[in-house]
């Protein structure tokens, strides 16, 4: 097997919310909409996101979106300038910019459906 692409799926009470934060803040673009679902990209590195809607998965059917926490985590370059941006911008920061004691930066921001997402840079060692 050799995978050549990734996407996490996200299933929220509001995609076009969500879809509008990936995109207004963290720089996504459309790539397809189709069944209730759209499909985000960027053009680097970054997990695909898929976006669906809460309505319909009862609990019959297994799902309870309301349960599950979810991080999307993205290992970045300049988050420092990123964070600066952001709150020009106006997102959710729910864990300002800081350095951890394992050597990264780290902040979280949070969208409308309550989805996390997590930029971190990794500060190289001293001497590396």
């Amino acid at each position: 097997m050799n995978i050549i692409g990734s996407a996490v799926v996200l299933t929220v009470d509001d995609p076009a919310l969500s879809v509008r934060f990936f995109m207004s803040h963290l720089g996504f673009r459309e790539v397809l909409v189709a069944q209730g679902a759209t499909h985000l990209s960027r053009d680097d590195a970054a997990t695909d996101i898929v976006l669906r809607g809460s309505a319909g998965l009862g609990h019959s059917q297994g799902h309870s979106p309301t349960q599950v926490r979810t991080i999307v985590s993205y290992s970045v370059t300049g988050i420092h300038a990123e964070y600066e941006r952001l709150r020009r911008e106006g997102a959710r920061i729910t864990l300002p910019l800081r350095l951890e004691p394992w050597g990264e930066w780290g902040l979280q921001l949070t969208d409308p459906n309550g989805v996390v997402v997590q930029l971190i840079e990794w500060v190289p060692p001293a001497g590396a």
